[in-house]
């Protein structure tokens, strides 16, 4: 009897052990592998390799701007200028190469160190002049966007080169015995592993989730409590025209790029369990929801329903997300 009581001790012991750590997974991972699955479900060819991999070809572009737009969340801001600086990026980028593979990589750089000036301008507004960054990266949308129509006259002029757009639709010939391995999800595991290594394994990561959760006890900890708000800033705007670069080479030119996507990194970052007040965020799971986001668009898409429910669904997230930051927030009061 004793053996019996024992032996049932155990299994409940387990059977705990293993709830728990069912619980302690991010829900979002279980949220994409079941959307996942009903998409190949619908599409049984997904999950051929080849394919697969152009999924994360046209997912990797967003994952990354997700990641990028952490960074800010967690310090307790918002970047909204996302999407305007991958347009301008793409605009930009195709007048100044202007289809010469010769200029492809002084273009690069100088897109780079646009996104460089944009985020410290972004960062400084913030945090000197007390700007809600709401507010700061609104204008800042509004700015970078008039900018690049304005020089491209409000429509696409110039060509991207092949050498330039290769980092958004080409890919190694043969890799792993693959048709062809895009250029972007090797971009994509770069970023996603640098990232990951930055916010949650080196002191700078834990400074920024410092600041976010309270900035006033970050600065009393000896945390640079202005140069790790401006540094968040930098990150994302830099992060965005990557984005721009990938999206501009599979897309090719267009002032439409990046519509949209400062809220699809926003939902797709609370999705993943990002808090929208800063000081808790994960770059995985962020990235996670930006695959979930990807994978639903991509079944609303096979379901054949419209493209504003995308929208619809993206503002239901927001909501469902601040809602229960508020929530979390009075109960621990």
């Amino acid at each position: 009897m004793a053996r019996i009581s024992a032996g049932t001790a155990t299994t409940d012991s387990f059977g705990l052990r293993a709830w728990q750590a069912v619980r302690a997974v991010n829900p979002v991972y279980f949220i994409a592998l079941v959307l996942m699955a009903w998409v190949g479900l619908r599409n049984p060819a997904f999950f051929q390799p080849d394919n697969f991999l152009t999924f994360l070809q046209r997912a990797a572009p967003l994952m990354i701007l997700t990641a990028g737009q952490v960074f800010v969340l967690v310090s307790g801001g918002f970047d909204l200028s996302v999407g305007s600086v991958v347009t301008s990026t793409v605009i930009i980028g195709a007048i100044l190469a202007n289809n010469d593979p010769g200029a492809t990589w002084w273009v690069i750089l100088a897109l780079l160190a646009g996104g460089l000036l944009i985020g410290l301008v972004n960062g400084a507004v913030t945090t000197y002049l007390k700007v809600p960054s709401l507010i700061a990266t609104l204008g800042m949308l509004l700015m970078a966007r008039g900018i690049g129509l304005l020089w491209s006259g409000g429509a696409p002029r110039g060509y991207l080169p092949d050498n330039f757009r290769m980092w958004g639709r080409g890919g190694i010939e043969g890799l792993f015995g693959l048709q062809d391995f895009p250029y972007a999800v090797i971009v994509l595991v770069i970023f996603g592993v640098g990232y990951w290594l930055l916010l949650h394994k080196l002191n700078y990561g834990r400074q920024l989730l410092a600041l976010g959760d309270n900035p006033r006890a970050a600065r009393l900890s000896g945390v640079n409590v202005n140069l790790m708000r401006i540094s968040a800033f930098v990150l994302c705007s830099m992060t965005a025209v990557i984005g721009g670069i990938l999206l501009g080479g599979r897309g090719g030119v267009s002032i439409e790029t990046g519509t949209g996507l400062e809220m699809q990194t926003i939902a797709a970052a609370v999705l993943g369990g990002t808090m929208l007040l800063g000081g808790r965020g994960s770059i995985p799971a962020a990235m996670a929801g930006a695959l979930a986001l990807e994978l639903l668009f991509t079944l609303l898409n096979l379901l054949g329903l419209p493209k504003p429910l995308r929208d619809a669904v993206q503002g239901l997230i927001i909501i469902a997300a601040v809602a229960y930051t508020a929530y979390s927030t009075r109960r621990n009061r």
